[in-house]
């Protein structure tokens, strides 16, 4: 496979040095790409940079996944209005084992393949470099004019920034540049791999391994991922979409890919997918022919969240969307986890009842309409129960003066009231 034709025709491509793609025609190239180890996982908007690395040890090259352990105690000002908050140690540490353990899904890092992935924190050889070592050996060979040229130091100079850029901002670009030459030096690294947002960084690093020792070296960057209507990609009201499922749950991750727009669900499947392009191709024509069906979003949601998940988490998210959507039973909400069932739920009216009332036997009625603002009135319940239209945890109630006690709890905290088709109270004992 020929990893630039690849990257290519799935939108994954934005700028590339003159001479990139010869040199990975000619050889097996290593390559690296940075991630910034501010948390403890990465959100989806860093999927692009890793997919790239997969696709590039999938056509016989070698990855690096580079944390940057030292980088991150500092922060990029690329794309950023404000100065971010420092990170001790300990918390690097922590973040750094995290990340690895996810990389570790999308990246063969265990096998005894010539172009197995490696890990590398440049913490490791930047945390014994004295600052006068570093102005020596680095500094004397990129000048103040060239990296006060780059667009995300005269963005932060020319007012976008409230404080104007702080010293150890603007020196960001020669740690970063200073990665490429070690890892070239130690790694024999030809090709650093980004965001287009990091390609003045990029090119910094380049730059200095021509000055520091005339290597010859390259880069290649994938655009910034957006949404059809202009909007930050991968964030919603709640905050980012984590690949951690403490963070997001599955059922919601699975959800964010299930509710993308047509426009890009196509994109994305691109992107976000390991999928062939024929197959892409026939599920794009299958979806234009009958949007409503929405096989792209399907197919795009299940894909995802099977690689960062499992396929187990995946059926349980469908499942779970079907308890809100579709016709499913009180087995299949019993089988839902308190975070889940909160995630699907999220948004539905919640009442407070006693825990206590409950021991001892509740008639529906008088939970429903006195503990609980289910229903205005004994008189509409009684009349709705009577045709059907009432269920407690997915059953139907047959009776409007029905007990209900601690023995039909949900995860021994939760009652889940429908009334009607599409209206459902969420009632919590305490």
């Amino acid at each position: 496979m020929n990893f630039v034709d690849e990257l290519r025709w799935r939108g994954m491509l934005h700028t590339m040095m003159p001479g990139t793609e010869e040199l990975l025609a000619k050889e097996m190239v290593t390559a690296y790409l940075g991630i910034d180890p501010t948390a403890d996982s990465l959100h989806i908007g860093h999927l692009c940079g890793v997919m790239m690395l997969r696709h590039f040890q999938r056509c016989g090259h070698k990855p690096l996944a580079l944390i940057g352990g030292a980088t991150g105690m500092i922060g990029d000002p690329s794309g950023k209005s404000q100065e971010r908050n420092l990170l001790n140690e300990e918390t690097l540490r922590h973040n750094v084992a995290c990340i690895k353990a996810q990389l570790a899904k999308f990246l063969d890092f265990e096998s005894d393949a010539e172009n197995k992935a490696e890990l590398v924190n440049n913490y490791d050889w930047m945390k014994d470099f004295t600052f006068l070592d570093f102005a020596r050996e680095v500094g004397k060979h990129i000048t103040v004019n060239y990296m006060m040229a780059k667009d995300s130091v005269q963005k932060r100079l020319n007012g976008e920034a409230r404080d104007g850029l702080s010293f150890t901002e603007f020196t960001y670009q020669l740690l970063q540049g200073y990665d490429f030459l070690y890892l070239y030096e130690h790694k024999n690294c030809k090709l650093q791999m980004g965001g287009s947002d990091q390609w003045g960084n990029i090119t910094t690093g380049s730059e200095l391994v021509r000055r520091t020792n005339g290597g010859e070296v390259f880069a290649l960057t994938c655009p910034l991922i957006t949404k059809a209507d202009g909007g930050k990609f991968g964030k919603t009201e709640s905050g980012n979409i984590w690949l951690d499922p403490h963070y997001t749950s599955p059922y919601k991750f699975y959800q964010f890919w299930l509710n993308v727009s047509d426009a890009d669900a196509e994109k994305y499947i691109k992107i976000f997918t390991m999928l062939p392009k024929e197959e892409i191709d026939a599920l794009i024509a299958e979806h234009q022919a009958a949007p409503h069906l929405r096989v792209l979003q399907k197919k795009l949601a299940q894909e995802v969240t099977i690689m960062v998940h499992s396929e187990e988490d995946y059926n349980a998210a469908v499942e779970a969307s079907g308890i809100l959507f579709g016709n499913a039973t009180g087995e299949a909400l019993k089988k839902l986890d308190e975070d889940t069932l909160l995630a699907v739920f999220e948004g539905v009216p919640q009442f407070e009842v006693s825990r206590q009332a409950l021991e001892e036997g509740v008639k529906a009625v008088d939970l429903f309409v006195e503990a609980a603002a289910v229903f205005p009135s004994k008189g509409e319940m009684r009349k709705l129960v009577q045709g059907g239209g009432v269920s407690l945890n997915k059953e139907k109630l047959t009776a409007f003066d029905q007990l209900i006690t601690t023995a039909d709890l949900l995860d021994e905290k939760y009652l889940l009231v429908q009334r009607g088709k599409k209206n459902y109270y969420l009632l919590i004992a305490k």
